[in-house]
């Protein structure tokens, strides 16, 4: 069963991107201070960070394998389509392989080091103003910018490929190397751990997303998913970014949507509680007492648990989305970054075609299954909510451009 698929709708990105990533073998070693021995110990500094280390126990890592006929192609799971170009993305593509459990540590530590510098190249510069060498210092903090937003880059994209790790999900490789015959597979698929990332909610409007964009219905049957169908380069490509972008939406409106419900229901309970003492004060003395002890009771009962409570009322996240004015839609949607809109276009970029132009290699049409296309598009969705968290967490140690 053979389909013609064309994506004439698909949002443009200007990108589509690199070579695989090699993970830096150098000389350095992370050793936090004071050297820990222990993990534990490493557990508890690593909180610091705001993530939690998982330790590699020694396990073989996993493999994704895109295969098409009778060729294949193994790759690490400690491979990505982007190679990272500065010496703190490749001194943490070390750590990650060969010290997992201070990955975070030294992601942080790489983090400070980044900002200390450029603050400090900024602060040279405003003290300098007045003096013959101003313009060099100038110079030297605008050079010391763009070196410090490249290697910031690359801490960003190698703490998502450490989520991904975390889930024993690698990335999908450059695609040139994948396909035979303009033939495209990806397996495994690894759609459950793509898909238990998201809450039920959001779970529910990826599969919408996936139904729009490829035909893919969630109930889909296995022949369905593996009927085969074409697809132009370019199409797959934009598509690919687009659901990155969908992805890191509706991770921004999902938190916006959470953080609403709370205030809701925080202003429900304070509104239940003054409703219940001024019905207390219309009482008479002998009854309030006895009304006080069953009224403690029932207000003991945690919202939402009991009927025509106001959080059965509160909207679904899909209709929540959907009540978007533009304004609210367009700043949900764009990343709040300049490093998070270049990393996109840069990891697009290296999975698709050449980094250095931004243009895919080929734009012929390849043939794939709809479970690979599937694949490709949990794992464009999984990025961007893993680059909003990022992003949030990266700015609160150096601070990033507004976008």
């Amino acid at each position: 069963m053979e389909h013609c698929f064309s994506l004439h709708k698909a949002p443009s990105l200007t990108s589509f991107l690199p070579s695989l990533v090699k993970i830096y073998q150098g000389p350095r070693v992370f050793t936090p201070s004071n050297s820990p021995s222990d993990f534990a110990l490493s557990r508890r500094r690593s909180l610091r960070t705001g993530f939690t280390s998982t330790p590699f126990n020694g396990r073989k890592a996993p493999s994704v394998k895109a295969s098409a006929g009778a060729s294949h192609c193994d790759f690490s799971s400690l491979n990505a389509p982007l190679e990272p170009r500065s010496a703190p993305g490749k001194f943490l593509s070390g750590v990650l392989q060969n010290q997992r459990q201070f990955f975070h540590f030294a992601a942080a530590d790489e983090l400070k080091r980044l900002s200390d510098d450029r603050d400090a190249a900024v602060s040279r510069m405003f003290v300098s103003l007045d003096s013959d060498e101003a313009c060099l210092h100038r110079r030297i903090a605008q050079l010391k910018e763009q070196e410090c937003q490249a290697a910031v880059e690359d801490v960003m994209y190698m703490l998502i490929f450490y989520k991904f790790s975390d889930l024993r999900v690698p990335l999908v490789p450059k695609l040139s190397r994948c396909m035979y015959n303009c033939r495209l597979e990806i397996w495994p698929s690894k759609d459950w751990e793509l898909e238990s990332i998201h809450s039920i909610e959001v779970l529910e409007v990826v599969r919408d997303h996936i139904s729009a964009v490829i035909g893919l219905r969630a109930d889909s049957s296995v022949t369905d998913n593996w009927a085969t169908t074409e697809i132009q380069q370019l199409h797959l490509g934009r598509l690919y970014a687009a659901s990155i972008l969908y992805g890191y939406f509706l991770k921004s409106a999902s938190s916006r949507h959470q953080l609403e419900r709370c205030l809701t229901l925080v202003h429900q309970k304070r509104l239940n509680h003054r409703n219940s003492l001024q019905f207390l004060d219309l009482l008479p003395c002998g009854i309030k007492s006895l009304v006080l002890g069953r009224f403690s009771d029932v207000q003991s009962v945690p919202l939402g648990q009991g009927p025509g409570r106001q959080e059965k009322d509160l909207e679904e996240l899909r209709c929540y989305v959907m009540g978007f004015d533009p304004e609210t839609l367009q700043r949900c949607a764009k990343p709040r970054s300049k490093e998070a809109a270049h990393l996109i276009e840069r990891h697009s970029c290296a999975l698709f075609g050449d980094e250095q132009t931004g243009i895919p290699e080929t734009d012929e049409v390849i043939r794939t299954s709809f479970s690979s296309l599937k694949r490709l598009v949990l794992e464009a969705v999984a990025f961007g909510s893993f680059l909003w968290d990022i992003e949030e967490y990266v700015d609160t140690v150096y601070k990033l451009k507004d976008n």
